[in-house]
């Protein structure tokens, strides 16, 4: 599904490099766990899957798509959950997911569809007309979950989707990851907390620096160190949160 070759960027032309060399395998069907500390690279790796961000060399390709030059393709195969909230706080749920899907889909008759579809996945049904703004926390988080799987798309990006939720909507969504990936949704999963890679990821990538240092299956990165804590710990000299 995802392809990474020797990508190397930065935001400035003398400034230091966010990504530097990073190569990355993702397979269709996966459930992938990025962990990296703070600065180590994974959220600008996000955005140049989503072609928003241009690498200065390597090579991107999803599904086929050579990215950011096929980026236009994407439209309706990638869901991106960012970790920031990211819909309009002064209209409804219903309201937020309809525009979202206006901006992704020219299909009408199926809108209906897709908007239902969400909500049921998210438990966000009984919320529809509800105000963003008044949401909790974790309902919050639910629909920018929601947002990201309008349409259902093959690939679903991410970005530490559970911080700062109630102990209720982190459990509904990580088992809501967990059922979507078993129907064959491929997932890039970044998170701080050691605990959800371990419940939810088949395959773990650790980067540093901008670069993956380490990526496998979770069974094999385990049997090479006590824990997958202690891994991290001997790769990046840094500690994760549970």
């Amino acid at each position: 599904m995802i392809q990474i070759e020797g990508v190397r960027a930065r935001y400035s032309r003398s400034g230091p490099w966010v990504l530097d060399g990073l190569d990355l395998q993702v397979p269709s069907g996966s459930l992938l766990g990025l962990l990296g500390p703070n600065g180590a690279g994974k959220t600008t790796l996000v955005h140049i899957l989503l072609g928003l961000f241009p690498p200065q060399s390597g090579r991107v390709v999803i599904d086929g798509l050579a990215i950011p030059r096929q980026r236009r393709g994407l439209a309706g195969r990638v869901g991106l959950a960012p970790q920031t909230l990211a819909f309009y706080p002064g209209l409804t749920v219903r309201e937020n997911l309809e525009f979202f899907d206006r901006m992704r889909s020219a299909d009408r008759r199926g809108r209906g569809a897709r908007i239902e579809s969400a909500l049921q996945r998210t438990d966000l049904a009984g919320q529809s007309s509800k105000r963003a703004a008044r949401l909790s926390g974790g309902l919050k988080q639910r629909l920018n979950l929601a947002i990201a799987l309008l349409g259902e798309p093959p690939l679903l990006l991410l970005d530490e989707p559970t911080v700062g939720v109630d102990t209720q909507s982190r459990q509904f969504i990580l088992e809501a990851l967990r059922d979507l990936n078993d129907n064959g949704a491929t997932i890039v999963y970044t998170t701080h907390y050691m605990d959800e890679v371990q419940r939810l990821c088949d395959r773990v990538a650790i980067m540093d620096g901008g670069r993956i240092l380490v990526c496998d299956a979770l069974p094999a990165l385990l049997r090479e160190a006590r824990d997958l804590e202690a891994l991290f710990l001997r790769l990046t000299g840094s500690a994760l949160r549970h």
